[in-house]
């Protein structure tokens, strides 16, 4: 493939400015078609991004043949039938988080690329952004010493900013999205856990509706032992005062720490031997392209996979294990 000609289905809000636009800036890629059941949004996406075609029917874009790889962009509820279509169709994909509506919808899209010998990525992004990878390169180079303890809190008051809106609120929609704001956004977190440390040989956890303010669960507290014996604990509540807002994450060795925001992602502060460092990143425009540019490389066969799918379904078994509805 000399170059990538993507289509995109779904190009709603997360494709604005996150990812659509990196795919005309990385080397040897292009988008060339998006896709919108709604077809006066897709057109108009079109005519703002230049985007030479446009569809309102995902099969339509699977087959358009300029389109020789497809970003996957729906609410997950839709993420493993089209990510399907397009291995069928012999088209890589790479796939928006959380990877599939469960574990069973990621294990069939883990099937479908085994069968097709076609190329899936999962759009775990923030792998390739600074200072994640300057974390696991602390993690790796033992300036923490033995890993002990990983603490990460995510409270958000209820509609804070951090959380994208659409008039519909299908986030909150467990029939559309999974869960609720922790299938939204702990797939970020969670996958750099899995991305730090390896595999899981243990976990569990509780999820509740504390607040009420929809049908999904807005809390969820559980753990993660690994094969390491590094052991994450975490808590996620999406009702708490303005106030007491937190994105924080601890990996404690024997050593020191470090702590660091996984969605305020400009700061990571380092302490060992009695002294303490802060260093500062840069965030991209468009969050996205660093890990597009991996995803380009790898299905032109000039690089490694940068999530693979069955890296996806274990974040996906992970989240289960931490809302208490699949135990190991």
């Amino acid at each position: 493939m000399q170059e990538i000609r993507w289509g995109i289905i779904g190009c709603g809000d997360v494709t604005e400015v996150k990812s659509g636009p990196a795919f005309n800036k990385v080397p040897n890629s292009k988008l060339v078609a998006v896709m919108r059941r709604d077809a006066a949004k897709a057109q108009d996406y079109a005519h703002r991004h230049h985007v030479p075609k446009w569809y309102n029917k995902a099969e339509d874009l699977v087959n358009d043949p300029e389109v020789n790889a497809i970003y996957v962009a729906t609410p997950p509820l839709h993420h493993e039938a089209f990510a399907i279509a397009a291995m069928n169709a012999g088209k890589p994909v790479y796939i928006e988080k959380p990877m599939a509506l469960n574990s069973e919808a990621a294990a069939n899209i883990v099937e479908a690329a085994i069968r097709t010998g076609v190329k899936v990525c999962i759009a775990h992004y923030r792998r390739e952004l600074p200072l994640f990878k300057k974390v696991k390169e602390i993690i790796n180079s033992n300036i923490l010493g033995d890993i002990r303890v990983v603490i990460m809190q995510m409270l958000q008051p209820h509609n804070a900013a951090i959380i994208t809106q659409t008039t519909d609120n299908w986030r909150v929609d467990p029939e559309v999205s999974g869960g609720g704001l922790f299938h939204d956004l702990a797939p970020h977190q969670i996958d750099l856990m899995y991305h730090f440390f390896g595999e899981v040989k243990s976990g569990n956890g509780i999820s509740l509706n504390q607040g009420k303010y929809y049908s999904a669960d807005d809390l969820v507290q559980g753990f993660l032992l690994f094969e390491n014996d590094i052991l994450f604990n975490g808590l996620w509540c999406y009702t708490v005062p303005k106030e007491e807002t937190k994105d924080k994450c601890e990996i404690i060795g024997s050593k020191g720490k470090i702590s660091f925001g996984i969605f305020r992602h400009d700061t990571l502060v380092i302490e060992s031997n009695s002294e303490k460092e802060e260093l500062k990143f840069e965030i991209p425009v468009h969050i996205q392209q660093p890990m597009i540019k991996k995803v380009v490389e790898y299905f032109r066969e000039e690089g490694p996979n940068p999530c693979t799918a069955n890296e996806g379904l274990e974040v996906m078994k992970l989240m289960e294990m931490l809302t208490g509805k699949l135990s190991k």
